[in-house]
């Protein structure tokens, strides 16, 4: 089993449906199912979560909780739509609650996102305590995670490997915020390290990459894991 977080401006994003690389990503899945495999696939909100965060807070002031729930609600929607893109070969069911295992004969199962208080990464990793899985694939909108913005600042040095503890202290911090965006979100950081997962952070657009990924090459990105 194969948990894949995949991140929502992955599916959709600003610019619109790219259906070329649904189609690619699609077909991708399938080889891998062909071959045997099984998937759990965690679809994040992305833009289309902070794009009605943004419409909301302008209008009227949202607790982080009712932010949360737009967030939620996002994730439930994308799910939805990439369940369809897989068919019969996808549970029937979206699963929003991560603590419950479920039985099926299909090999893909869509989830989104399920209490406020995170992202769907950290249903990701619930999921993998569930199902007893020790390694997430997250499909990121970045090739690596950098010590800083490397938008902002020439300087910023790429990471390859980093451990839990560095990760929190010195990249995304400990605390979440609705509509935070972050190469995996603190909240999941904290249960990841309880957990001892390896996360794998891959440019989600990048389908080689991510095809080396899931077969365990060596591939672009950048692995977090206990040390």
């Amino acid at each position: 089993m194969k948990i894949i977080s995949v991140g929502g401006s992955i599916i959709i994003p600003q610019t619109g449906f790219d259906i070329p690389f649904l189609k690619k990503f699609r077909s991708l899945i399938l080889r891998q199912v062909e071959k045997g495999e099984r998937f759990i696939l965690v679809v994040g909100g992305g833009a289309t979560c902070r794009y009605y965060q943004d419409a909301a807070k302008k209008v009227v002031n949202l607790t982080d909780e009712e932010l949360d729930w737009i967030g939620i609600n996002a994730t439930i929607y994308n799910s939805q739509f990439v369940r369809m893109l897989f068919g019969d070969l996808a549970h029937s069911e979206v699963i929003t609650n991560p603590n419950k295992k479920i039985k099926t004969d299909r090999p893909i199962i869509m989830a989104a996102g399920w209490q406020p208080g995170c992202s769907s990464d950290n249903d990701a990793v619930l999921l993998a305590k569930t199902y007893g899985v020790k390694e997430i694939l997250n499909l990121s909108n970045i090739e690596y995670v950098y010590d800083k913005d490397p938008k902002k600042f020439k300087n910023a040095i790429r990471i390859e490997q980093i451990d839990w503890k560095s990760f929190r202290r010195d990249i995304v911090g400990y605390d979440w915020k609705p509509g935070k965006n972050a190469p995996f979100d603190p909240t999941a950081s904290g249960e990841a390290e309880k957990l001892g997962l390896k996360v794998s952070i891959v440019r989600g657009t990048d389908l080689k990459e991510v095809d080396k990924a899931i077969q365990g090459k060596k591939f672009k990105g950048t692995v977090i894991a206990t040390n």
